[in-house]
């Protein structure tokens, strides 16, 4: 049931001299602190008023108690992507502190506790707040204050913002849903800050929300766990996996799931195989296997393991065997940035192995598209007998999307060009490797399959069409060529790029997964400006019919993407080298998600006149 028919609609008079429903906070607190929930419970609330929201969340991939930021941007228009301008400022953390108030602009808000030492600024509204008395008042047990002292921010915000605290009730009671002592020791925090805020904190900022019916029907949901379920519902039953972040609540989630589906209601067995590899190696390997044997598998990863898993995709990919990769991106090279989020795997993935490999890719943009993408992932890799990638990446695996509710599949699954002992009768021969068809798509039987024309040899050394061994020139290019036939025919397959095309515009921009939110945003801005722009979503690779006729169409193409390299440009100018020049990457790669403003400047700075660009900026 949405969460926003859970109560009932609100009014509220909205006063001329505030911002209502337009504006970001950001808590800076300590890995570890309990703030997860704090937040979660903060998010939940506004989303819950019908307000739009998002939430990023910056943590730090090593031990507990370094730095984390959580930014909860709260837009009436309903935007979602990264926003680098932070109006509410919440400080709990010694360590950054300086930092935190050092980069906030002149007019922001500033809430923090008393007990931090920093210098402070005249030209920024400041709330000081004694966390520690505040929490020793509601919480006897000296222990649990610093679970439940995060929870002091929470009522602060309820009653400056005008959070309606029912929802802030019904959210924490989610959060800890089943754990009434838990949901009582909260409420309780959150009431007593929100009681400090009424006696001793006179409102000094614009900032309020406001009721809405923009999130009516809606929920909020990690793509991680949207992923999940599309697995589910595409019918896995193999899971091989290795940890590694942020890839793990993916494989959690999954396992959760077959848990509670996957289990025979009679007898109480488990209906499903899960198994945690000693590395990925072993786990793509393992999952490689249960797609020999007629199982639906996966295995969830990052960029680091996917680089192990080069040997066994190609293997996957020359023995024409399904399996489903789940790639949640983070920045590389090497280690790199473990909790920060990049686009910069697509490259790899598209030609993983040695040797010429060409892999489907499908490249989601929300939490509805992951669910749906891996429905599609299995598929396409029974339908073209071959190693499918989900490219996602850390800002949507990780943080909370609104979303509509996912519907129920429509149609089955598709097993592909599968054979049973009955269609086996039907004919003379069978050639495992052989392009009936003329699509570059050969038949299988699954091994068990009682037939005297059924087995084949599965081998990763050279083979002809019969599957039999062999080193003959002709043999092995007539297998590559078969294979590059077969990735053009899942062209027409793959799912199609979504087009949003300006009438007059000159100018095409090309993104792909979360990118979407910022290119989406910008171009209302450069809209209102009077500069014309057309977009392409690309959803998959291989590229499909309809990018082509984009690329054809505008004479300058803007490729925004979240990597150094302009990995998508690189593939672009590949597939179609005669309109190379056309192709203008607009890069962002800190780890920090992209934002509005950075495809704004990359396409004003080269569309408009600097001097021109830089005074319309300032304007802004």
């Amino acid at each position: 049931m949405p969460d926003t028919e859970t109560l009932p609609a609100e009014k509220a008079p909205v006063p001329r001299d505030t911002v209502t429903n337009d504006f970001s906070i950001q808590v800076a607190t300590a890995n570890g602190s309990g703030s997860q929930s704090s937040n979660s419970i903060l998010i939940r609330s506004i989303f819950q008023m019908g307000i739009p929201v998002s939430g990023k969340n910056l943590f730090p991939s090593n031990i507990q108690g370094l730095p984390t930021w959580y930014t909860i941007r709260v837009s009436r228009d309903g935007y979602v992507a990264r926003n680098p301008r932070i109006d509410i400022v919440v400080v709990m953390n010694q360590d950054t502190v300086e930092e935190d108030v050092k980069a906030m602009r002149p007019g922001s808000v500033l809430l923090y506790n008393t007990s931090l030492n920093f210098t402070k600024r005249a030209d920024v509204t400041s709330y000081a707040i004694p966390f520690g008395k505040i929490v020793a008042s509601c919480c006897p047990e000296v222990r649990l204050r610093k679970k439940v002292e995060n929870m002091i921010y929470v009522g602060i915000l309820q009653e400056l913002l005008g959070i309606n605290p029912a929802q802030v009730e019904y959210a924490t009671k989610k959060q800890f849903k089943g754990k009434t002592k838990v949901v009582d020791l909260n409420l309780g925090a959150i009431k007593a800050g929100a009681q400090y805020a009424r006696e001793n904190l006179p409102k000094q900022d614009p900032y309020r929300v406001a009721p809405m019916a923009k999130t009516q029907g809606k929920i909020l949901i990690e793509g991680n766990a949207a992923a999940a379920i599309g697995c589910v519902m595409a019918g896995c039953t193999v899971l091989a996996w290795y940890p590694i972040t942020p890839s793990s609540s993916l494989a959690e989630a999954v396992i959760d799931l077959f848990e509670t589906y996957r289990t025979d209601p009679v007898t109480k067995k488990a209906t499903y195989a899960v198994i945690q590899a000693e590395d990925e190696l072993a786990s793509i390997g393992m999952v490689l296997g249960a797609g020999w044997a007629g199982a639906r598998a996966m295995t969830t990863t990052s960029g680091p393991g996917i680089s192990l898993m080069a040997e066994f995709v190609g293997f996957g990919y020359f023995t024409e065997i399904p399996a489903v990769i789940f790639d949640v991106q983070r920045v590389g090279p090497s280690t790199g940035l473990p909790t920060r989020t990049s686009q910069g795997d697509i490259s790899f993935a598209a030609t993983l192995s040695h040797g010429d490999t060409k892999h489907i890719l499908l490249m989601p943009h929300s939490v509805g598209e992951a669910y749906q993408a891996a429905q599609d992932a299995f598929d396409l890799a029974e339908q073209f007998q071959t190693p499918v990638f989900v490219m996602l990446d850390l800002d949507l695996g990780m943080n909370n999307w609104m979303s509509d509710p996912f519907p129920y599949p429509a149609k089955g699954i598709t097993r592909g060009k599968v054979l049973s002992a009955a269609d086996l009768d039907k004919v003379k021969q069978f050639g495992r490797y052989a392009d009936v068809d003329g699509d570059g798509i050969p038949y299988r039987t699954i091994p068990g399959t009682k037939h005297p024309l059924a087995a084949y040899f599965t081998r990763g050394s050279g083979h002809n069409e019969r599957a039999a061994y062999s080193e003959k020139p002709e043999d092995h290019k007539a297998t590559l060529d078969r294979l590059a036939k077969k990735y053009e025919t899942a062209r027409r397959f793959v799912p199609k790029p979504v087009l949003d095309e300006t009438a007059g515009a000159q100018i095409g921009i090309l993104a792909y997964g979360t990118t979407h939110w910022a290119v989406l945003e910008a171009r209302d801005h450069m809209t209102a400006d009077g500069l014309k722009t057309s977009y392409l979503r690309v959803r998959a690779l291989p590229f499909t019919d309809e990018v082509k006729a984009f690329v054809e169409k505008y004479p300058r193409l803007y490729v925004v993407e979240q990597n150094r390299d302009a990995q998508l440009t690189s593939l672009l100018r590949n597939d179609y080298p005669q309109h190379a020049a056309k192709f203008r990457p607009v890069l962002h790669y800190n780890g920090i998600p992209i934002d509005a403003g950075v495809v704004e400047d990359g396409i004003r700075g080269q569309e408009i006149p600097k001097k021109q660009a830089a005074a319309k900026r300032g304007a802004k």
